[in-house]
């Protein structure tokens, strides 16, 4: 063989030795690259994972608190419905002692026929039912005659023409009115003056 071939062969042979030294690397570089990817999707599986269990938890939390307030608010509307149910006993049973008082004052007149005690026995009794009334916060609404018309405690259900007094005050109380803690719970029946 020529020394001209033999350096081509050589030439040829170093050529084939570099390129498969080359795909050997490209190779090697390739299954790093898949390692890396592969480790790579197994930390973003595993992180994932653990997302997913921390989800499941705050769901399962949320679950569990949502529950718990339906039972309070359950539980408080119970409490609310038996308070209204019977917020009005102690003054009930209050105004049972006057009913009771009045009842004995009836019963004790009937067989003595002493009207005059019977009247006394209203009269206490009355002034039992406005202490009551009193200790409730409830008070007579000002419906004096001379008085201004006021709309909101009075009710004027009729008028007149009068010269006693100015046009737009009351002539004459009809029914009390009474307000309980500043909130007027009946208006006064009143006359007014209106020229």
């Amino acid at each position: 063989m020529s020394k001209e071939m033999k350096r081509k062969a050589d030439e040829v042979k170093r050529k084939h030795d570099e390129a498969a030294k080359h795909d050997e690397n490209i190779e090697n570089e390739a299954e790093a690259v898949e390692e890396g990817i592969l480790e790579d999707a197994e930390n973003l599986t595993e992180k994932l994972n653990k997302i997913e269990e921390e989800v499941e938890e705050w769901k399962q939390s949320y679950m569990r608190k949502q529950a718990e307030f339906q039972n309070f608010t359950k539980r408080k509307e119970n409490e609310l419905t038996e308070l209204r149910k019977y917020a009005s006993e102690k003054v009930v049973l209050k105004v049972l002692e006057a009913v009771d008082n009045l009842e004995r004052g009836m019963a004790a007149s009937a067989e003595t026929k002493d009207f005059d005690s019977l009247v006394k026995g209203v009269e206490m009794t009355l002034t039992q039912m406005h202490g009551i009334m009193n200790t409730e916060g409830v008070e007579p609404i000002n419906a004096e005659m001379g008085t201004t018309y006021d709309p909101y405690i009075h009710q004027a259900v009729m008028t007149e023409a009068s010269e006693e007094v100015n046009n737009d005050e009351i002539i004459m109380e009809l029914q009390k009115g009474y307000k309980m803690k500043e909130r007027v719970i009946r208006p006064s029946m009143v006359k007014v003056c209106k020229k």
